[in-house]
């Protein structure tokens, strides 16, 4: 196969891992002239692949052949795909050629499992230092953590990536140790913490550096410690593949958070892939509770929520509504709110209202009474609020909750003609 037909398999092979946001890297460029390549704060730009998906660019797979047999996966060792696969250096020549082009920003590179586990993460590894060493790569790169590979691999894999990610696949180790034998959710959530571990030495080291001072009459210099994956690490969760609910995926997501340091954990509602095992559901798992996943992990880590909390049907997302309004909606004994006197964590969970807009309010109260008007003058999300705050000249009526509380007509598709 030539690289173009490779691209082509292997660039849709990787589509179905969403764990490639890019935000949180160091800030390097080559406006000295050395290297090539830039990355910011912002992370890498992003494309849309066909099926809707957002995807960053160059994201690839080293190969789509695979040793394990995960039934959920489209390129198990079992399934029939079209197979390919990149040689190092195709793979850096690839980065390079995008990079020059302006297409992309930076790579995100992961692989099937070839002979062994440190086998792969080996030949993963050798594309981002040749990046780094050879061709003074200063752009972003992922680098996908091969489950079960050697700590050492580990280290040498942070020393060249901004970021790495292993992925739990399933919210339940029984669910995973039923859909993937080969795999073992001890062993990911070891690697990861070994990860966490050596990205806490790596932040420890920094600081310390920071404080070394030069001698008198010298010039400032502090030793700079070597770096370790500055984006840290992130997850990715499937949703839908088995019968855990909401609360379960949510609960875990939290646990990753607190106990692992992770960036993010990333959700994919689950698709059916050709040929699939029996024991796999059917149909594919609503993209919308996909979204609810995502709003509800926001709120966890921003809104002060917690994994039991938000879910209020049963142990799953509300469809109907978005997780604030539908706790709000589930707690009325909490509402209305006091705009002039309610804490800050208490007007965090009023629908409508986001910790930028909290913060405008709790400025602004130091000064005056609040009314309604400089509630609408935040932005015409605000409205979603008015039900459930109380001001100088406004009370809310049981009506506007009532209607709040009605589902959304659902969008209908647009005729031409």
């Amino acid at each position: 196969m030539d690289v173009q037909d490779k691209l082509a398999v292997l660039a849709d092979a990787a589509k179905y891992d969403a764990s490639c946001a890019s935000s949180g890297g160091a800030r390097r460029d080559s406006r000295d002239g050395q290297g090539i390549g830039s990355t910011t704060g912002a992370g890498i730009c992003h494309a849309y692949t066909p099926d809707g998906r957002c995807v960053s660019l160059l994201k690839i797979l080293l190969t789509n052949w695979c040793v394990y047999d995960c039934l959920y996966c489209i390129n198990r060792k079992s399934s029939d795909v079209r197979r390919a696969r990149f040689s190092i250096d195709e793979v850096v020549q690839l980065t390079l050629s995008f990079y020059r082009r302006n297409v992309i920003e930076g790579l995100f590179l992961s692989s099937g499992i070839i002979r062994t586990p440190d086998y792969t993460m080996e030949q993963v590894i050798e594309v981002a230092r040749r990046l780094r060493e050879q061709e003074h790569f200063k752009g972003y790169i992922h680098l996908k953590t091969i489950p079960d590979a050697s700590p050492e691999l580990v280290e040498r894999a942070g020393r060249y990536a901004d970021r790495l990610s292993i992925n739990v696949e399933l919210p339940s180790a029984a669910s995973l140790k039923a859909l993937a034998p080969e795999k073992d959710a001890v062993g990911i959530e070891r690697t990861m913490s070994r990860i966490h571990l050596r990205l806490q030495a790596a932040k420890e080291a920094k600081r310390e550096a920071e404080g070394v001072r030069a001698l008198p009459g010298a010039a400032a210099r502090a030793a700079k410690p070597p770096a370790f994956a500055p984006a840290g690490q992130s997850t990715q969760l499937i949703v839908g593949a088995d019968a855990s609910d909401d609360r379960a995926v949510l609960q875990l997501s939290s646990r990753l958070y607190t106990g692992q340091g992770l960036r993010r954990v990333y959700y994919s509602a689950y698709s059916p892939i050709p040929h699939a095992s029996r024991a796999l559901p059917p149909q594919a798992a609503p993209l919308m509770r996909e979204h609810r996943l995502y709003q509800a992990d926001w709120l966890m880590r921003f809104y002060g929520f917690n994994a039991d909390e938000i879910v209020t049907d049963a142990g799953f997302l509300s469809l109907h509504h978005d997780p604030k309004l539908a706790w709000a909606l589930a707690h009325p004994a909490t509402f209305p709110l006091d705009v002039d006197r309610a804490p800050r964590e208490a007007l965090l969970r009023v629908p409508g209202l986001g910790v930028g807009s909290v913060d405008k309010l709790l400025a602004a109260r130091q000064l005056r009474r609040l009314r309604r008007a400089d509630l609408l003058a935040l932005g015409p999300a605000v409205k979603r609020a008015l039900p459930f705050l109380v001001a100088v000249d406004h009370r809310p009526r049981a009506a506007d909750v009532m209607a709040l509380s009605r589902p959304a007509p659902q969008p209908q598709q647009a005729v031409l003609f």
